[in-house]
């Protein structure tokens, strides 16, 4: 073979392994990019332009396409899940700083944190189409959704509280006083409590909707963020952006049963299939940690571009 063949075929055989490999996406909000890491050398592959600000991200419900939201650059940008590379985009969807779909699949809903407003659109499996537009009191942040698809629940920021928003009626149906800045929240695998993130002090709040009070604390780090299920519809990971530490709780038990240190700012989090690795965003030293779970130790630091944010790879533990 010629020494122009070789050269000819090398990027090729590139593409090819970079398309067969895992693919880890993180959102660098400051940048305005992507960060494309293989999963199992932790090399970036690659780094993607996508609008101002991208925040989170979630795959659509049959899992072909990979949503990332840009909250300044007021669109959506589909991506393959497994690669990471740019499918199409969808433009005029105002301020999606976090987006959801509702365990059924027939609500996509954005929370406008800019516009103080929960923006929630009609979905057919392809398209969404804006449905009704719900004010709220100040910087809508997070969401969790009801496990029969008629609620979702909205930590609000920049209010201190958390809205209810019946999906039904499309109208908002009671709010609640929390504590200060309350960010991540999930329901219980069991569809009976909320978990809500106190990132203005150190604790998760224990909210049973239904009764619509809170009736516990979870002591936690500073700056409780986050949550990520770890697949095993009993435990979860909560992120402490002050104190540096990610938490395991038990929803059985509403207890706090270990602590791992992560130095950074952890945020937003993806756990392997097997349950033994766990990636987070780290949004002050533009860097991504991975840590395995069994020892509790951080195993290797990733550079990234600035405030990474969401992240996600394909072959992820089940959400619950």
């Amino acid at each position: 073979m010629s020494r122009f063949c070789v050269w000819f075929f090398l990027p090729l055989l590139w593409l090819t392994g970079a398309a067969q490999a895992n693919v880890v996406v993180v959102l660098n909000s400051r940048d305005a990019t992507v960060s494309l890491i293989d999963q199992d050398s932790y090399k970036e592959i690659s780094t993607l332009a996508v609008g101002k600000e991208p925040h989170h991200l979630m795959a659509t419900p049959d899992n072909k396409a990979l949503i990332v939201a840009s909250a300044v650059g007021n669109e959506l940008i589909f991506l393959d899940p497994k690669t990471g590379q740019i499918q199409r985009r969808i433009k005029d969807i105002i301020d999606p700083y976090q987006i959801g779909f509702s365990p059924d699949q027939k609500w996509f809903v954005s929370n406008a944190l800019r516009m103080d407003r929960v923006d929630i659109y009609g979905y057919d499996g392809q398209n969404l189409k804006l449905s009704k537009r719900i004010p709220l009191a100040k910087m809508p942040s997070h969401m969790a959704f009801s496990a029969d698809s008629k609620m979702v629940f909205i930590t609000q920021q920049g209010s201190d509280q958390i809205s209810a928003i019946d999906l039904v009626t499309q109208s908002l149906k009671w709010t609640l006083p929390v504590g200060k800045l309350p960010a991540g929240i999930l329901m219980t695998a069991d569809d009976k409590y909320l978990l809500v993130g106190i990132m203005g002090s150190d604790y998760v709040e224990v909210i049973d909707w239904r009764a619509q009070k809170t009736v516990g604390k979870i002591k936690a780090g500073e700056g409780a963020h986050n949550f990520l299920p770890m697949g095993d519809k009993r435990h979860v990971f909560v992120s402490n952006r002050v104190s540096n530490t990610i938490n395991i709780i038990d929803q059985q038990t509403l207890t706090n049963i270990a602590t791992i240190n992560v130095p950074g700012g952890p945020d937003c989090m993806e756990l392997t299939a097997d349950g033994k690795t766990l990636w987070a965003t780290l949004r002050w030293i533009k860097k991504v940690a991975v840590i395995d779970v069994a020892s509790r130790k951080v195993i290797k630091l990733i550079p990234v571009g600035r405030s990474p944010h969401g992240v996600y790879f394909n072959n992820h533990a089940p959400r619950s």
